[in-house]
Parts: C-alpha cells; sequence; structure tokens
C-alpha cells in the first residue's frame, strides 16, 4: 500500500527553519555518542509534514538508518492489541465488562497481596477482574519492576518473562501470582495488555499475530509489522549502541531474529515508521484510513477518553502528571502540570526501548519517534522529542 500523503511544511504550519533543529539535535546526540540514531514523523492535517532518518543503523558496522528500518515497538504494542480488543466489542464478541475469569478461568481465584503493619497477607478480590481493567490497567497486575518488592520476587521465581511458552500458559501462570492491589482501584502498569492478547485469541480462535494480521496489519497495508523480522528483512532492523552512555553497561534488548511461541500483546511487535504511522493515523481519523474502517469514531473517542476514578492512586512514574488513561493510551486531562508541552485531549503511549507516539487532536497533529535505547534513556528523548516537535510550530 502506498505511503501516506505529504504536505509542506509551511502549509501545515511548521517553521522550516524551526523543523530543521530535530534532525540536528539528534544528530548532535548520534555524533556525542549518545544515540545510534532516530526516525522521526510529524503529520499535520492528515498528511506528514516530516519524515527523517539520522544516524546509524547499526552500530557494529556504521550503515547509515534510513526511514524504513524496523524497530522493536515494546509498549507502543498495547494500543495495538487494545484496538482489536475494541474490534471484538463493536463486533458484539465481548463486552469491557466480562469479567477476566470469563476467558480465562484461571483468574477467579487470584488473591491480591496487602501489607499490613509490614506483613503481606493475601486477600480475596473486592470485586472480580473486568477487561476494562485490563484495558485501563487498573488489574492489579504489574511488572516485576514495578510490583511490591515481595511480588517482584515472585514474578522472577515464576519466570514470568519467559518467552517459551503458550498465551494462555503465561495467563494461567500470572493467574497464580497475587495482585499488586485491588481491581480497579489502583494504576499498576504491568502486563495486563498480555492478557488481553489472550483474550483476543481465545474469542478469534487465531493465535494473536494472525489475528493482527488479519484484522489490522493487513486491512491498514502494515506489511512491516510482526512480532518477528523475516529473514530477508533483517538487514533493516535498527540496533542499539552496544553499551549504555551513562552507564558503560552492555545494551541487551529483545531478540526478534526468529519466531517466539508467546506472542507478547503487551510488548513484543517490531515496525517500521511509516506502518505505525497507518495505525496511527487511523486512530487521528477517528477509526478510518482511506476507505478502510477498523472502528467508529464514538468508539475511537471513549478510548481516548480518561477511565481512571478521580483521586486513584498511581503505583509508578510511568503516567505523567495532569494525565488518566483510557483504554490503551495515557491521556492528558490537564494543559499543565506535565513535564512536556501539549493539551488537555492529547493521548499517548511508548516503549521502553524510547520509541514514542502522540496524538493531538486539538491540532490535527501527531508525532511518532523510533529509537532504539537503554530504559534509562528512554525519558530524556522522550521528553525532548516533544519540545523540538511543539517548538517547530510557526503558525
Amino acid at each position: 500500500m502506498s505511503n501516506l500523503p505529504t504536505i509542506r511544511p509551511e502549509e501545515a504550519g511548521f517553521s522550516v527553519e524551526r523543523l530543521e533543529r530535530i534532525n540536528a539535535v539528534l544528530r548532535d546526540h548520534v555524533d556525542r555518542g549518545r544515540l545510534a540514531g532516530a526516525v522521526t514523523m510529524l503529520s499535520r492535517f492528515g498528511k506528514v509534514a516530516h519524515f527523517s532518518a539520522v544516524g546509524m543503523r547499526d552500530p557494529a558496522t556504521g550503515e547509515n538508518l534510513q526511514t524504513d528500518a524496523l524497530f522493536r515497538c515494546y509498549s507502543m504494542t498495547k494500543p495495538i492489541v487494545s484496538t482489536m480488543i475494541m474490534m471484538l466489542v463493536e463486533r458484539g464478541q465481548l463486552l469491557i465488562s466480562d469479567p477476566v475469569a470469563k476467558y480465562i478461568p484461571a483468574f477467579a481465584s487470584t488473591k491480591v497481596a496487602v501489607k499490613r503493619d509490614g506483613v503481606l497477607t493475601l486477600e480475596d478480590q473486592a470485586r472480580p477482574m473486568t477487561v476494562q481493567d485490563l484495558l485501563r490497567h487498573t488489574s492489579g497486575l504489574s511488572y516485576e519492576f514495578l510490583a511490591m518488592p515481595e511480588l517482584q520476587q515472585m514474578y522472577m521465581d515464576a519466570r514470568i518473562f519467559r518467552r517459551n511458552w503458550t498465551s494462555m500458559e503465561h495467563a494461567e501462570a500470572l493467574a497464580q501470582l497475587p495482585l499488586n492491589s485491588q481491581p480497579g482501584t489502583q494504576w499498576d502498569y504491568g502486563r495486563s495488555t498480555d492478557i488481553l492478547g489472550t483474550i483476543v485469541e481465545v474469542v478469534t480462535g487465531s493465535s494473536l499475530g494472525d489475528a493482527l494480521r488479519e484484522h489490522i496489519f493487513d486491512p491498514l497495508g502494515m506489511d512491516d509489522t510482526g512480532f518477528y523480522v523475516p529473514e530477508g528483512s533483517l538487514h533493516r532492523l535498527a540496533e542499539p549502541l552496544p553499551q549504555d552512555p551513562d552507564t558503560g553497561e552492555a545494551v541487551k534488548l529483545l531478540d526478534v531474529t526468529k519466531p517466539v511461541q508467546f506472542e507478547s500483546g503487551g510488548g513484543g511487535l517490531v515496525s517500521s515508521a511509516m506502518d505505525y504511522a497507518r495505525f496511527i493515523q487511523m486512530i487521528q481519523n477517528g477509526g478510518v484510513l482511506g476507505s478502510t474502517r477498523l472502528l467508529s469514531r464514538k468508539t475511537v473517542s471513549f478510548m481516548a477518553s480518561n477511565h481512571l476514578p478521580e483521586g486513584t492512586p498511581v503505583g509508578s512514574d510511568l503516567l505523567p502528571p495532569g494525565h488518566g488513561f483510557g483504554l490503551g493510551f495515557a491521556v492528558r486531562t490537564h494543559d499543565g502540570l506535565a513535564p512536556s508541552p501539549g493539551g488537555a485531549g492529547q493521548f499517548f503511549w511508548s516503549g521502553i526501548a524510547g520509541t514514542t507516539f502522540w496524538i493531538d487532536p486539538e491540532e490535527e497533529f501527531f508525532a511518532l519517534l523510533m529509537i532504539q535505547v537503554p530504559p534509562n534513556q528512554r525519558e530524556e528523548y522522550r521528553h525532548l522529542f516533544r519540545n523540538l516537535a511543539y517548538g517547530a510550530f510557526g503558525d
């Protein structure tokens, strides 16, 4: 399928001089040995105004990065899987109010970890975990590096991170571990979207990869997106610097060079900038790209609304101040408070290796950054790119 339409930067309201800062700043980071390379895209009014690559695809060879490079998306997988769930909702195949145990019975008996006076106790769920809880990360499921210390060790002992089991085996093992909080009471970022992936498999009868290919990737022309990179495309796979520039430690990212049994709905996809941009544009358009409609505009609006009740505790710093969470996206609720520009109504998500995107409905604008960096650098580049992108506005 053809690329997204383009527009001259001036016609899209960008200052060409300010837009050039994006490449200049990122190239400086490459030259200083802080970044291997980056692909960036800015789009306004449904047309791409900036699409560029700087730096190296692979520091081991010094080969230049091209705009068709493939990147590990990590948690930018989550909005795509959440979209698949909402497509099933629109088809009447599930309700987001359904208990998760309806699809994965093991979650009916999952306990909740509660600390009182320093003592960990296990309690029953006050109410069942729902599909909506999974979508907005209020399920009580966590990641092994974000849960309370006792649960972190349980996650590690259960080897929840392994990739050589089925999605259902992963879900059933996770259901045996205590939740980090009662369902619906706290924003706990974690393996919720992996469980959504399992539900997709249960409802469709297909593997997650096949379901996404049939219902999202093929219809949108996302030919470069999947859970591994085929051998013929390995020459396009972007790699990070071999050592973390801050700590000197070796950088090891997900091996995506061959198929794995567990297709992680929370973090397993690989994609190119243009492929992922097609998904973003579909969402920005209210569920349609060209003549292909995946969702109704009302469903997209529902997904991009804050679903966290007022005062919901946030269990990690991954959700910035002035934000709530919708059904697959963080949602900005205030013009201020957050340490980056933007305004209420903006929604976004990112990946642990630095990839990030956001949609600004008021400005009819989206931005996409594709990089591969160690986790401790991801916030630096998310904020840097936001400042550069909004700083490029000239209208």
